[in-house]
């Protein structure tokens, strides 16, 4: 049984940062592509960080480059994802997702088991 909880989203105004956490039961880090996305009102659920820590692949939205960072700590089974410099447009829910193939991939169709998602909220 996969489980992703996330938790860490808030209110923040623009320039300041947070840390999400996604706390991780059944997947082995090692082996797996995890990843985090994020979906606005009315749009489509987009990836902004992938990782799979086995090769060591990494994929970044452009948009964030430089202001985000996927990491883990694997003692906890947790995957973070560092948000630095954000922005009103980084509004969103943000979702944990994981995946079984050590393929990295940016599509949310491409992942299988996903959080429920929490809210990012940057006010300018």
């Amino acid at each position: 049984q996969v489980q992703l909880v996330e938790s860490g989203g808030g209110l923040v105004q623009a320039g300041d940062s947070l840390r999400l956490s996604c706390a991780a039961s059944g997947p082995t880090f090692s082996s797996w592509t995890m990843g985090w996305f994020r979906q606005a009102p009315g749009k489509e659920r987009e990836a902004v960080a992938t990782k799979n820590w086995s090769s060591g692949m990494t994929y970044y939205l452009d948009s964030v480059k430089g202001r985000f960072t996927i990491s883990k700590d694997s003692a906890k089974n947790t995957m973070y994802l560092q948000m630095n410099s954000l922005k009103p447009e980084d509004t969103a829910v943000y979702y944990c997702a994981a995946r079984s193939s050590p393929t990295i991939a940016t599509t949310a169709r491409d992942f299988s088991y996903w959080g429920q998602g929490t809210q990012v909220t940057v006010s300018s």
